[in-house]
């Protein structure tokens, strides 16, 4: 098995990740702490909140191992679509039970990979009102430990003009095992756990920007 699903390139890969870390340096200036709470090896389960398409090109550079991120399907349409795939992406279906590339993203996982998941769905206000449950599923699929991931910083604020270099802040908390159990109950529950502990930290987050 590979930390990789079977589709990608991994030189590809490893270019893309460069790319995502150096993209965005001459728009924010970026703020990372704990990065080092990354487990370096095993099964990771990384779940993010979003609000724009800046957060999960810089979670991939800045990821300190190799990312496969659930990507939305509609973003693999046209020209997109084979460079995504080749650095290892994995297209879904949003609101639906997409079991193909849930199943893909399991494989990467037992291959001791990094899967990143945005719960909400879809970009919004990242503050991580809702989730859906596919990454719930995963954890119980595989194993994997949860990591959450709070971003802050590339949406603008309203009534604001424009900004000059914005702060891009990153906290990495800490990565914690969860036991998911047995059918829509246990997903529920465990994709309830997941958003609390990602609310939770985005609301850290917040309250140290808000002292900054």
């Amino acid at each position: 098995m590979s930390d990789l699903p079977d589709e990608a390139i991994p030189w590809l890969h490893e270019v893309g990740r460069v790319i995502g870390r150096y993209l965005y340096r001459p728009a924010f200036r970026f703020r990372v702490q704990h990065m080092d709470r990354v487990p370096m090896t095993g099964p990771v389960v990384v779940v993010a909140n979003h609000s724009s398409m800046i957060e999960p090109q810089v979670l991939f550079g800045i990821l300190p191992r190799r990312a496969v991120f659930l990507v939305k399907e509609e973003m693999f349409k046209g020209i997109a679509g084979w460079p995504l795939r080749a650095i290892g992406q994995i297209a879904i279906r949003r609101g639906t039970a997409d079991r193909k590339p849930l199943l893909a993203a399991v494989q990467v996982l037992k291959g001791g990979g990094l899967i990143g998941v945005f719960p909400e769905g879809t970009r919004g206000s990242g503050d991580v009102l809702n989730a859906e449950q596919g990454a719930a599923w995963l954890v119980r699929q595989s194993g994997a430990v949860v990591q959450p991931v709070a971003v802050r910083g590339t949406k603008r604020p309203e009534g604001s003009g424009r900004r000059f270099r914005p702060v891009l802040d990153v906290l990495v908390g800490k990565p914690f095992e969860l036991q998911v159990g047995p059918g829509r109950s246990g997903l529920a529950e465990g994709t309830e756990q997941i958003r609390s502990a990602l609310a939770d930290l985005v609301g850290e987050l917040d309250r140290m920007r808000d002292l900054r």
